[in-house]
């Protein structure tokens, strides 16, 4: 058996284990061979039923990718990235092939009435997108192809929805930039990630304890600290820096109320903004 801390030697690990975010690309366009390769792997993803409850827009007119960037909290490298591609939790598809092909009218004639489309299918939709993101997240990576999740894309959800057309069952999930790495530098050392033990349980969810947060999260802490990013003169912990840097902050105040509305949208077809 392995050292604990030894990982067996597979050329996927080490693709996983070598993958960070990448935020600066090359102007180097990425051949339409790769794309439509990673289009393919992006297919491959788990998806429930094997319906693909998920749509890609691939973002490629530059007004737009620029909207895009500013609507996502600022940030210009979004307008920059050579390939921008939105993930959408998509039933509406399903929907109109339900009604389109006859299903809902046969359904009618056995007594069965239209069901409402609701959270459990936004839900399976949006594990779907996901799964479907990190598989081409990884297939690019497999090229040399650097990536980044964009969170900002759950923020003014209503301009996201005008900018896209996007219909009442139509949400967005998540939004990953590509391109190829400005840097060919590997990073010296990995971002610290807490002990296996502190995230993975058994049988049953075990209540984190201050002694337990401490132990996940002190290397990280630890990190910060040398490099001086702490907040109160860098005397305060990790848990300010993410309480007052993030939590408590506009941008998550504006991403709550418009995940708010995504949700409600998804039930109320006329719902227009949070109350």
């Amino acid at each position: 058996m392995p050292e604990k801390d030894e990982l067996l030697s597979h050329p996927v690990i080490d693709l996983l284990m070598k993958r960070r975010s990448t935020r600066s690309f090359d102007d180097k366009k990425i051949p339409q061979a790769i794309i439509d390769t990673i289009k393919k792997a992006t297919l491959r993803a788990p998806t429930a039923g094997n319906q693909v409850f998920y749509s890609v827009i691939e973002v490629e007119d530059q007004q737009r990718k620029e909207r895009l960037a500013r609507l996502c909290d600022n940030q210009p490298m979004i307008a920059k990235a050579p390939l921008v591609w939105l993930f959408l939790a998509d039933v509406d598809k399903w929907n109109t092939y339900y009604r389109e092909s006859g299903s809902m009218e046969k359904g009618k004639a056995q007594g069965i009435e239209v069901p409402e489309t609701g959270l459990g299918e936004f839900l399976l939709a949006t594990d779907d997108a996901l799964i479907a993101a990190q598989n081409a997240v990884i297939a690019a990576e497999s090229f040399g192809i650097g990536s980044c999740y964009i969170g900002d894309i759950l923020e003014n959800h209503e301009e996201i929805v005008s900018l896209f057309s996007l219909s009442q069952h139509v949400a967005v999930a998540t939004l990953v930039i590509f391109g190829y790495p400005k840097s060919k530098n590997a990073l010296p050392v990995q971002s610290i990630r807490p002990p296996s033990d502190t995230v993975f349980m058994k049988d049953t969810y075990t209540p984190y304890t201050i002694e337990t947060l401490r132990y996940a999260y002190g290397k990280q802490e630890e990190d910060a600290r040398k490099k001086k990013r702490l907040p109160f003169d860098n005397t305060g912990s990790i848990a300010d820096e993410y309480y007052f840097r993030k939590h408590t902050s506009d941008f998550m105040k504006e991403m709550n109320r418009s995940s708010e509305l995504i949700i409600r949208r998804w039930k109320d077809p006329d719902c227009q903004e949070t109350e």
